[in-house]
């Protein structure tokens, strides 16, 4: 069987993925295990999450909220988690209305209270919505976690727990990110 027209690209993309995680160190494993402790701790408090991002990093928040209401892997009551980016028309008035670079700090200023977690997802770690969010949360008394790639990592120093994803392409930055926040939701599972 001859090889498939696309295998070349299918095999680059893995190797692009192997040297990412390979390049993992035990510092990255303490962030993913101190973020999971800060969420699960947060949730057992009997506080809020509340997490956002901007195009696939939305889509990420909406998976950590979705694992977080529903379940994960094992049956649990569910907890109390909104992703800031899902409610189209919220978005959109509060755009119109006090500037897209607010949409999210607006949405915590509403409806998180001190003792909430505020989680971000941001692979450059400078979209100025996520900023000025972080910015509203320390404000408020909120605990605030991010998730970003290398270029990221100025931002995740103002974070109470950060996963800097050791890749500065886009594509390997979700990835990984969708593996740490499976690892956080397992973390939350195995206190439950």
């Amino acid at each position: 069987m001859s090889e498939p027209k696309f295998g070349p690209v299918v095999d680059q993309v893995f190797q692009r993925h192997n040297n990412m995680m390979q390049a993992c160190d035990d510092a990255l494993y303490e962030g993913v295990a101190r973020v999971g402790a800060l969420v699960r701790d947060t949730l057992k408090g009997g506080n809020s999450v509340f997490a956002c991002g901007n195009g696939g990093s939305a889509g990420d928040a909406q998976h950590l909220v979705s694992e977080l209401v529903g379940r994960f892997v094992i049956e649990r009551r569910g907890y109390s988690a909104i992703a800031l980016n899902e409610n189209v028309s919220v978005l959109t008035a509060l755009s119109n209305d006090y500037g897209y670079e607010n949409v999210f700090a607006r949405q915590l200023e509403a409806l998180a209270k001190p003792g909430d977690t505020f989680v971000w997802f941001s692979t450059s770690g400078t979209s100025p919505n996520v900023l000025v969010a972080v910015e509203k949360a320390r404000k408020m008394g909120m605990s605030v976690v991010g998730f970003t790639g290398e270029k990221g990592k100025d931002l995740s120093t103002r974070c109470d727990a950060a996963i800097v994803a050791p890749a500065t392409e886009t594509a390997r930055i979700q990835e990984f990110h969708l593996i740490a926040l499976h690892c956080v939701c397992e973390i939350v599972d195995s206190s439950s």
